[in-house]
């Protein structure tokens, strides 16, 4: 029977949250790119999610107090950090619609069914926010290349900045806002490095927001 991904990090949560101990000036990097497509387009940290949310750590930072992740001792940690961490799947959200934004923040390459989870994202929050490391960046193509070392890396699915789109338009979400970090290739960064504007291929860390597409009614 394989493997569900996210049992994997059951296993390895501590290893998983250290890495941001040891990678401190690419975490906050990152955490810059993502409070930067917050602020543009105008979702309240506190009246979103982050679907995925692991050990809290970018939600605590980012001021998003409601999580969802199916790992048990990675929901602790983000509760410990002010999270209010549930137990879920990112394909089954047990939530209402009202929310300003939905965040995947490296969540969905670990995804089985991502465009079932981008719908449900959709549902409850106004904006999707994607965060992913794009495969044809050097990110993505070192961390293809430790995919027999990592116990991570070996059950995830690295996108384009174009399948992120095309599974967008799929789930019904018109692609907006994007920025970018990471620009400089892997160890990365000595310090924080500011995102740009844009959604760069090259780039380590890039997160594309996208709306629900109204819809449009015939008139006779």
């Amino acid at each position: 029977m394989a493997v569900l991904p996210w049992r994997v990090f059951e296993e390895y949560w501590e290893r998983f949250d250290e890495w941001y101990e040891r990678n401190r000036a690419v975490y906050e990097s990152e955490v810059a790119a993502v409070e930067a497509v917050l602020r543009e387009i105008g979702a309240e940290p506190w009246r979103s999610v982050e679907v995925g949310v692991g050990s809290g750590r970018f939600a605590s930072r980012l001021g998003v107090y409601l999580g969802v992740d199916p790992a048990l001792p990675l929901l602790r940690l983000a509760r410990r950090r002010g999270v209010e961490a549930v137990q879920a799947v990112a394909e089954a959200l047990p939530l209402r619609p009202g929310l300003d934004a939905a965040l995947f923040i490296v969540t969905l390459c670990f995804l089985d069914e991502p465009l079932v989870a981008l719908r449900e994202a959709s549902r409850v929050a106004e904006w999707v926010v994607s965060c992913i490391v794009p495969r044809l960046s050097p990110w993505g193509k070192l961390y293809e290349a430790r995919r027999g070392e990592s116990p991570f890396y070996r059950h995830a699915r690295f996108y384009t900045l174009g399948e992120l789109r095309g599974l967008y338009h799929a789930a019904g979400l018109e692609p907006g806002p994007c920025y970018s970090a990471l620009r400089e290739p892997p160890p990365g960064p000595r310090v924080p490095e500011e995102p740009v504007r844009g959604c760069v291929e090259e780039a380590g860390f890039a997160c594309l927001a996208g709306r629900s597409k109204p819809i449009r009614s015939s008139t006779r």
